[in-house]
């Protein structure tokens, strides 16, 4: 029975609708699929520029070098009201005020002997250290431990930096005893630290308290410490040295 002309027009737009529909669906579908397309290389842009961001954070933050004081009590700052006080700590200041990228770190102890750093040495070198400066001997000379010892313990804290980290720059801070240890250790003693720095060609500071040892208005009640002014001008006395090192760094 043949069609109609209202039913082939019925059917027609019917056809026409349907073929619409699909033609709709098939550009909503690509758009959603452009779109999320565009909206994951818009996160993964996001995503590489805040590495980045990340990334020259943590550039900025690792570009300062490190300087070690790696001492006894002189270094630790023993009896003052604030260890920011003791020479490392002004050292810092002198750097911050120069605008020099170096942090310190003091690794001082109290009471430490050069057989007390020997045996810490290693753990200590677990970092990157960029200058490391040997402040230790004097507890020795104090109690009249053999100066052979000594000087072997102190060639071995060198030896262990250098094996480490041979890039580092060592300085050697020069230590001298009171006259009632007696003539010939004082003697001995004292040459025990030139002679360090020039067997293994290291910056050597000659004694890092002239001008401060046995002066008591610089130094506390047992004579031994220095008070906030002393260490004022230990860290002058360091600071002509190490001055000189990080200049050659440059």
């Amino acid at each position: 029975m043949p069609k109609s002309k209202t039913t082939e027009t019925l059917l027609n737009s019917t056809d026409s609708i349907y073929g619409n529909l699909i033609k709709f669906c098939y550009f909503f579908v690509v758009f959603v699929l452009i779109s999320c397309g565009n909206d994951t290389k818009s996160k993964a842009k996001t995503a590489s520029d805040e590495n980045a961001i990340t990334e020259t954070e943590t550039t900025e933050t690792n570009s300062n070098k490190t300087i070690l004081f790696f001492g006894d009590s002189i270094t630790a700052g023993y009896g003052l009201d604030d260890t920011n006080d003791a020479f490392p700590g002004i050292i810092q200041a002198k750097l911050d005020s120069l605008g020099l990228n170096y942090e310190v770190v003091n690794s001082g102890v109290s009471g430490e002997t050069s057989a007390g750093g020997r045996s810490r040495i290693d753990w200590i070198l677990n970092q990157d250290i960029d200058i490391f400066v040997l402040e230790l001997g004097a507890n020795d000379g104090l109690r009249g431990v053999a100066i052979a010892e000594t000087k072997a313990n102190l060639q071995a804290i060198i030896d262990a930096v250098k094996t480490k980290s041979p890039t580092t720059k060592i300085i050697l801070a020069g230590m001298q005893l009171p006259p009632n240890m007696g003539q010939d250790y004082t003697t001995q003693f004292k040459a025990i630290f030139p002679d360090l720095a020039s067997e293994n060609d290291v910056a050597f500071i000659p004694f890092i308290l002239e001008d401060v040892g046995g002066l008591k208005e610089l130094n506390q009640n047992d004579g031994i410490h220095p008070t906030a002014e002393g260490h004022k001008i230990v860290a002058k006395n360091v600071w002509e040295v190490l001055n000189e090192v990080i200049k050659s760094e440059s």
